[in-house]
């Protein structure tokens, strides 16, 4: 296995990367000045958890706190206004960023294609759009690609131990933001729990190779308690402690949070909206939602569309069927890794019964598909520059999409009506 660019070169680049990202997403954060989409919930929320006397009934009981408890941090420190709202998913949208760069440094072992996957997540769209609204998902997001990344860096290492740990903890404040958090988790046990029981068969491969994603010899002291540690109990305690500032160590609320939550979010009893849509429907972007739609002038409008960059997702469809092609049939490491951080978060969606779904819930598969379009671009035999030029496609679809992605540009009607490529985008 290549070895991981130096540390300290990997750890100043990716301070770079959170710098300019972070600075990017605050370009126009208050406008609008007013709630948009769920923020609706979501703000008024953190704005209770603020109050010397906690008012009842609680708001927004459907969902963990952690997210609510940060912005009600950020409200506090820059006042209750758009700013103080959307600060904090700026931090984490840019963590986000900083997290694929770390996925492409354990998966490809070289700076360029790291720093690629970063720019094809940022042009991606959909992440700079959900990293500028009091939303919960980019919480979750954050949190969950550092995870994927700790776990990623470890998956080779003889002693995963620490990186495994690492990446259960952040697991579970991903889960304490929003209880999607918990798919890349599941992702990763049934990773290991796929390893161990090959491990058990005394499965071999004939023709055995350095890159095989299963090998008889991998993590020789990972144990079943260490499993438990990593991806059961340290988890369940970063998760139970963004509950401790609300219910402090109430056993009875912590039970009857976790009765609301589960309540709310396996219901099937939901009425429609306007904008949702079906799991099978998301890598299509058949049914974008519009978080902003106000006329600011005769012809002018501010417009935030969450849709998908298509010059990024469509193509990385494509890019899909030969990252399953090398994970199936050259039994390739990252290959695999990339398939199930992919899938999984995706088609986790598909196992609950709520009906009502929203394209933004593919967010984590879809900033994912970053990789799998330079693990396609830097096979062997493509030119170089071949992954450069299609970062430059990249960010001209989203120098394109951006009148719709940032309130604060604005846009004419007709441009607007241009961009709406498909009848079901309206």
């Amino acid at each position: 296995m290549p070895a991981v660019p130096k540390l300290s070169r990997s750890a100043v680049i990716a301070v770079a990367i959170f710098l300019a990202a972070h600075l990017a997403l605050l370009i126009g954060l208050a406008t609008p000045d007013k709630f948009v989409f769920d923020e609706v919930h979501y703000v008024p929320a953190a704005r209770q958890m603020l109050s010397p006397v906690t008012s009842q009934p609680m708001l927004n009981p459907m969902h963990p706190p952690l997210a609510k408890e940060l912005m009600a941090v950020s409200i506090a420190a820059f006042g209750d206004n758009a700013f103080g709202w959307r600060y904090p998913a700026t931090l984490f949208g840019a963590l986000a960023i900083v997290a694929i760069y770390l996925c492409g440094l354990a998966l490809f072992a070289a700076q360029e294609p790291a720093i690629a996957a970063a720019l094809i997540a940022v042009f991606n769209q959909m992440l700079y759009v959900q990293a500028r609204i009091a939303m919960l998902d980019i919480f979750a997001l954050g949190f969950g690609l550092l995870a994927t990344a700790a776990f990623m860096h470890g998956f080779r290492r003889e002693r995963p131990h620490a990186l495994f740990a690492l990446a259960g903890a952040l697991f579970g404040l991903a889960a304490a933001c929003k209880w999607s958090g918990l798919f890349p988790l599941g992702v990763c046990i049934a990773i290991v729990a796929v390893v161990r029981l090959m491990q058990s068969w005394n499965t071999l491969f004939a023709d055995a190779k350095a890159s095989d994603w299963y090998r008889p010899d991998l993590w020789p002291d990972f144990r079943v308690h260490h499993v438990a540690l990593c991806f059961a109990l340290l988890p369940a305690l970063t998760y139970v402690a963004a509950f401790v500032p609300l219910d402090g160590l109430s056993l009875s609320d912590l039970v009857e949070a976790q009765r609301r939550i589960f309540a709310d979010n396996t219901t099937t009893a939901i009425a429609g909206h306007t904008y949702m849509s079906s799991w099978p429907s998301w890598p299509l972007l058949a049914r974008p939602v519009w978080f902003l739609f106000d006329k600011t002038a005769e012809d002018n409008v501010s417009a935030v569309v969450f849709l998908g960059n298509p010059l990024v997702l469509w193509p990385a469809l494509l890019a899909l069927v030969f990252v399953l092609r090398d994970f199936i049939v050259a039994r390739r490491w990252d290959a695999f890794l990339i398939a199930a951080f992919y899938f999984g978060p995706w088609l986790a969606w598909a196992l609950l019964p709520r009906t009502l779904g929203f394209i933004y819930y593919y967010l984590p598969a879809a900033t994912a598909a970053s990789l799998t379009l330079v693990y396609v671009l830097r096979r062997d035999g493509l030119p170089r520059w071949l992954l450069w030029a299609y970062v430059g496609v990249a960010a001209v679809g989203f120098a394109v999409m951006l009148p719709i992605s940032a309130a604060f540009v604005g846009t004419s009607m007709q441009t607007f009506n241009r961009l709406m490529l498909f009848q079901g985008w309206i």
